[in-house]
C-alpha cells in the first residue's frame, strides 16, 4: 500500500507536522525570538520552491530508484540474498548513516556549508525549521541518496520506511516540544530528540558542529560529536548564526539567494562567537 498510493507519503507528512505544531503550541520548550508569521512565510514557502525544483529536475527519487534497482538485480542486497526483514534493517541504518556523514561533509566543506547554513540561520527552532533546507541542498541530496540506493539494492518499502521515518524525526527533533529530562533521556538512546537536536543550532561553533544525526543518536555517540546539553542551557542558548541576524534574512528571496551572498546588513549587534563557515572541531 505504502508503494502504490502516492498520496500516502505527503498525508504522513501533514499530520505529523500538524501534530507537532499543536504539541509545540501547547508545550513550548522556548521563547520565540522572533516574529512566526515571517519566519513560517519564509520557510514553508522554501519547501514549496524546493518540492516543486526536486520534481522537475529529478523524478526520479529514491523510491524509484529502489524499484529500478530491484527489477535489473543490481546492488548489494540482490546480489546477496538474505531475508527481507533483515535486508530492511542493514538498508535502514545505512541510508540512515549515510545521512549523517552526508551531513558533517555539509558541514565540513565551505561550498556545502555556504548552501546548508540556510537551515542554521534561522534565528527560531520550531517545527518549521524541519523543513527549511535550501533547493540546492535537496538536489544534492537527492542525488546522493539515488546513487546510495542503487549501489545498495535497498529494497522499495525499506527507502519508503525510511523516507517517512526521517521527514517525520526530522518535523520531531525540530519542534519547540518540551520534553520531561526522564522522558528525553529515554528517547534520544533511540531517536534524536528536539532538546539533542538544538545544541546542533547553537551559535556556538563547537555546539553547531556536534549532534549531526537525524533519526538515530547512534552515530554522535559512534564517532564522537555527540553534546548532551548547550553551555547556556535550552532556554537562554541563542539559535542562529552570527550572520544574517537581520529578519529580512527570513524573506523567501532572501532565503534563496543566501548560498551567493556574505551577509545582510545587521539591525542589531553580532554575537562575538560568530563565523560564516564553522570548522570541524573533532
Amino acid at each position: 500500500m505504502l508503494l502504490q498510493d502516492p498520496l500516502i507519503r505527503p498525508l504522513i507528512f501533514l499530520a505529523l507536522l500538524v501534530l507537532f505544531a499543536v504539541l509545540e503550541a501547547q508545550f513550548p520548550r522556548r521563547r520565540r525570538v522572533v516574529g512566526q508569521v515571517q519566519r513560517w512565510v519564509g520557510n514553508f514557502g522554501i519547501l514549496l520552491v524546493s518540492t516543486v525544483i526536486a520534481r522537475v529536475v529529478l523524478p526520479i527519487a529514491p523510491i524509484g530508484a529502489a524499484l529500478w534497482a530491484v527489477q535489473n538485480d543490481t546492488g548489494l542486497f540482490n546480489i546477496i540474498p538474505m531475508p527481507v526483514a533483515l535486508e530492511g534493517i542493514f538498508a535502514f541504518l545505512l541510508l540512515d548513516l549515510l545521512i549523517y556523514g552526508q551531513h558533517r561533509v555539509f558541514h565540513a566543506v565551505p561550498l556545502l556549508w555556504r548552501i546548508h547554513r540556510m537551515h542554521h540561520t534561522d534565528m527560531d527552532f520550531d517545527v518549521s525549521t524541519g523543513i527549511r533546507f535550501h533547493p540546492i541542498e535537496i538536489f544534492l541530496s537527492l542525488i546522493i541518496k539515488v546513487i546510495a540506493v542503487v549501489a545498495i539494492g535497498a529494497h522499495p518499502l525499506a527507502v519508503v520506511v525510511f523516507e517517512i521515518a526521517l521527514n517525520g524525526t526530522s518535523l520531531f527533533n525540530h519542534s519547540n516540544l518540551a520534553l520531561p529530562g526522564s522522558m528525553d533521556r529515554a528517547i534520544r538512546q533511540i531517536v534524536v530528540t528536539p532538546d539533542m537536536h538544538r545544541v546542533h543550532h547553537s551559535i556556538r561553533k563547537d555546539e553547531t558542529n556536534s549532534n549531526f544525526g537525524f533519526n538515530l543518536p547512534w552515530w554522535d555517540y559512534i564517532f564522537s560529536t555527540y553534546r548532551a546539553q548547550p553551555a547556556d542551557g535550552h532556554t537562554k542558548m541563542t539559535i542562529g548564526l552570527g550572520i544574517f541576524r537581520d529578519m529580512r534574512a527570513a524573506r523567501l528571496v532572501q532565503l534563496l539567494i543566501q548560498p551567493f551572498i556574505t551577509t545582510i546588513a545587521q539591525s542589531g549587534k553580532q554575537a562575538d562567537n560568530n563565523s560564516e563557515t564553522p570548522q570541524p572541531t573533532d
